[in-house]
């Protein structure tokens, strides 16, 4: 094995460790199609079901010693989503330390249907079948956990997710994310990976993003749009002449 051929393999070891395929894949898939999830799919963001899982212990005592430590945590949080989206992730779930991992499995779905259902944007799953009709395999990439991803992918008919996974030891969570942390550049690398491990050429995939911050991400394909963006984005998808959509605000 060569130098150069070592990273390329930890990446794709990397890769292959947070992808998870939810649908199978029918027929021959000519590219890809990937979708951000916070903002452009759905109205919340990964602080909403971590307050559930937070507000969900099994006593009285241990949500208010969570969520006064979640409370404590706070200012550094926000200090490092400023600096870094990496960094706000894991010091995000740092607040499932401790957590049993059955207990994680057992709250998702009541998450998923409590959190993220109801915060749909209506037209979701048409960007998703638009996209499926195409003969593109559909990939969420997001930095919710894999455990509430996959609900929401089988919701909307996506094929395959790309998302954060807690490290668990003797069956508890230690607060700690595997590697590779799904945030911010991170996701464009995950999406040359991916489209090389499938064969995909990226001048023919899609990217959809709600957010400046995944200009990244949306760069590396040859068919990148906007989706509910903010202000930046939305310039920017303008002077590129970018595909601009508009999602309902009002959730389904």
């Amino acid at each position: 094995m060569t130098d150069i051929e070592t990273p390329k393999r930890a990446a794709r070891a990397e890769l292959e460790g947070a992808l998870i395929d939810v649908a199978p894949r029918t027929g021959e898939t000519v590219a890809a199609s990937y979708f951000d999830v916070d903002g452009t799919l759905v109205k919340t963001n990964l602080v909403h079901p971590t307050l559930f899982y937070l507000m969900n212990q099994p006593s009285p005592w241990s949500t208010a010693r969570r969520i006064g430590k979640a409370l404590l945590r706070a200012p550094a949080m926000a200090a490092a989503e400023l600096v870094d989206r990496r960094l706000f992730n894991e010091a995000l779930f740092a607040a499932y330390e401790g957590t049993s991992e059955d207990r994680l499995l057992m709250l998702a779905e009541e998450a998923y249907d409590t959190v993220v259902r109801p915060n749909l944007y209506p037209g979701a799953r048409d960007l998703i079948r638009a996209n499926l009709d195409r003969g593109h395999e559909v990939v969420l990439l997001s930095g919710a956990t894999d455990f509430l991803l996959r609900y929401l992918a089988k919701h909307l008919g996506a094929s395959t997710i790309i998302a954060n996974r807690l490290e668990i030891k003797d069956g508890y969570a230690t607060g700690r994310l595997l590697r590779p942390v799904v945030a911010g550049p991170e996701k464009a690398r995950l999406i040359r990976e991916h489209a090389r491990l499938r064969g995909y050429d990226l001048d023919a995939c899609f990217a959809y993003s709600d957010s400046y911050s995944d200009v990244p991400m949306l760069s590396v394909v040859g068919h990148p749009a906007a989706v509910n963006p903010d202000g930046r984005l939305e310039r920017l998808a303008g002077a590129y002449h970018w595909p601009i959509f508009k999602l309902d605000r009002k959730p389904s």
